[in-house]
C-alpha cells in the first residue's frame, strides 16, 4: 500500500463499481445531465469529466464523488410523455 495515498484501495475500488455502472447505455449521460443542472456547465463538459475521473486521469473530490453516488443509488425515474403515439396495431 503507497503511504501517501491511503485511501486508493477504496478509490480504485470505487472506480471499478462506478465504472461498471455508468457502462450501462445513457447512465453517464443521464448523471452528466443531472451535475449540470445542477452546477451549470454543459452536458458535454460533465461527461467529458466523468470519463476522465473513471480513466483515473482526474481525481473526484469527495463532494463530486459522494454525489456521484448518490445519483447511481438513486437513479430518477423515467417520466412518461404524455404526446406518445400509441400502437399502430
Amino acid at each position: 500500500m503507497n503511504i501517501n495515498h491511503p485511501d486508493k484501495p477504496y478509490f480504485e475500488a470505487w472506480l471499478r463499481r462506478t465504472g461498471k455502472q455508468l457502462a450501462i447505455s445513457g447512465r453517464l449521460t443521464q448523471a452528466a445531465t443531472i451535475l449540470a443542472a445542477e452546477d451549470g456547465g454543459s452536458v458535454k463538459s460533465w461527461s467529458t469529466r466523468l470519463r476522465e475521473v473513471l480513466n483515473a486521469r482526474e481525481t473526484p473530490s469527495l463532494d463530486l464523488l459522494t454525489r456521484i453516488d448518490a445519483l447511481l443509488a438513486n437513479p430518477t425515474k423515467c417520466k412518461v410523455q404524455e404526446d406518445r403515439q400509441g400502437l399502430l396495431f
